[in-house]
């Protein structure tokens, strides 16, 4: 190609001096070697040279394509762009010459200089795109080390008491949930209030006017802009957060609701035996009704995806149900091996189809269940009621909240288990009455405890929160000799 003519046609850049005498020139001609070698060697940067070369390359270049890093491209403007005019009366020797001949027409190296270079670059001297992978996962793993060996300390206490005058004592209701909003809505007695985490103002909502009425569960949209709550008359009501008014009642149940969940616009609400889905947007809410459960419902919790939905009851059961089947009634998986009531459930935030449930008195075991395969990962004795299950959302942990227990040391603490060997990480024994309501504010932070003793206290158990990842740069310290 025209574009691969050695420098030997660039001649005429390096203008010789008219002085320069017959045998001079005569001299220089005898005694270029170099310029010889040069036209021995001119095919160096072929193709024909690179396939016989001992030299490995790590991306043989296209031909037709300059390599720009095995270029000298201020020798080659300055041969380009050189217009200097010797003067006439130069008496520069030969030997003089052929030095300059030899720094502009040769390499550091001592090879023929060429203005373009079509060919790879050899291995030894540079690294590969690879290696700047090898390091952007090493310092990836690194930083994943550091931040799972941080070492955390539980609280020693509590950092807030709130007053809870009036909390039933109930283990099978559900009365406190923290909304997206930053606003914990608990019942107290008949009546139900909404704590206003941000600027701590409480607020009255309702007081039912029957006096056999009373609020038996409470639960926050997903948005936080709705609050569901069901009643020991069996029916529920949906209040807008913003002007705490009534805007809905909802019927279907025949007995007290016990347990809500949201799941974008349908709530799922279960009373005695039934399991009730709602469509909160529609006249004729009903959707669907499931019977599987042989007593009281006590347990919902829909999955972070939103295609199952876990219930647990007073029958010692646990089923998994799936979103789109459940208007024909039939369930995906059926776990028997706890020996009583379940109400405890969370689902893992990290690994979606684990699912975390626990067991009462008669049982006192934390079970992990692979809702996919339908099998029991692993189960943990705890040696107590198990009211309450809260997942850890910045660190492989998990909560449960524990009431009656023969054992003296157990009843009434909260426990923090690492996941997934569920190896006890610490205990909280503050409460004086066993602990019934776990749940946690919108930033996975901050722990509640409602307690038979009629107090909210709240920890610091989930923080501080790990390091943010920012995006990761490829300017790594280790790609680069300079520090």
């Amino acid at each position: 190609m025209s574009n691969q003519q050695d420098l030997s046609s660039y001649s005429h850049v390096l203008p010789i001096p008219n002085s320069i005498h017959h045998t001079e020139m005569m001299e220089l001609e005898l005694n270029s070697d170099p310029l010889r070698d040069w036209k021995l060697q001119s095919d160096w940067y072929s193709p024909t040279r690179l396939h016989n070369s001992p030299v490995e390359y790590d991306f043989p270049g296209d031909r037709f394509i300059p390599n720009r890093s095995l270029m000298d491209l201020d020798q080659a403007y300055t041969l380009l762009t050189n217009r200097t005019n010797f003067s006439t009366r130069c008496n520069f020797s030969a030997e003089y010459r052929r030095i300059m001949e030899g720094n502009l027409t040769l390499d550091s190296e001592g090879r023929p200089f060429r203005m373009l270079v079509f060919r790879g670059s050899p291995k030894s001297s540079r690294k590969s795109i690879r290696y700047i992978d090898e390091i952007r996962r090493s310092d990836e793993e690194n930083f994943n080390n550091n931040t799972s060996n941080q070492q955390r300390k539980l609280p020693k206490k509590e950092s807030r008491i709130l007053d809870a005058p009036d909390l039933r004592d109930d283990f099978y209701m559900n009365i406190m949930d923290w909304g997206k909003n930053n606003i914990l809505a608990i019942a107290l007695g008949r009546r139900l209030y909404l704590w206003n985490a941000a600027n701590e103002g409480l607020h009255h909502i309702f007081k039912p006017n029957a006096l056999n009425d009373h609020p038996s569960s409470v639960s926050w949209s997903h948005d936080g802009k709705t609050l569901a709550v069901g009643h020991s008359s069996s029916k529920i009501q949906l209040w807008d957060a913003e002007t705490c008014k009534l805007i809905r009642r909802l019927e279907g149940h025949h007995a007290m609701v016990r347990a809500t969940s949201w799941n974008g616009h349908i709530l799922t609400s279960g009373g005695n035996k039934a399991i009730l889905n709602h469509d909160a947007r529609v006249r004729n809410s009903l959707v669907s009704e499931v019977k599987a459960h042989r007593s009281r419902v006590c347990g919902l919790k829909w999955s972070m995806t939103g295609n199952l939905l876990a219930s647990g009851g007073d029958d010692n059961v646990v089923y998994i149900w799936e979103a789109s089947r459940m208007n024909s009634a039939r369930f995906v998986h059926r776990f028997t091996n706890h020996v009583a009531a379940v109400k405890a459930l969370a689902w893992c935030p990290y690994n979606f189809q684990v699912l975390a449930s626990g067991g009462g008195t008669d049982d006192g075991c934390i079970k992990l269940w692979n809702t996919q395969q339908g099998t029991c990962i692993t189960s943990v004795n705890t040696e107590a009621q198990i009211c309450g299950l809260e997942w850890n959302r910045h660190y492989k942990e998990i909560v449960s909240g524990h009431g009656f227990s023969t054992n003296d040391d157990r009843k009434n603490t909260l426990s923090l288990w690492r996941y997934p060997s569920m190896v006890k990480a610490g205990e909280l024994s503050s409460h004086s009455s066993r602990v019934l309501q776990l749940a946690q504010n919108p930033d996975g932070l901050t722990l509640v405890s409602a307690g038979g003793d009629e107090t909210l206290r709240f920890w610091e158990i989930f923080g501080p929160p790990p390091p943010v990842k920012g995006p990761y740069s490829v300017l790594s310290s280790k790609a680069f000799p300079i520090r």
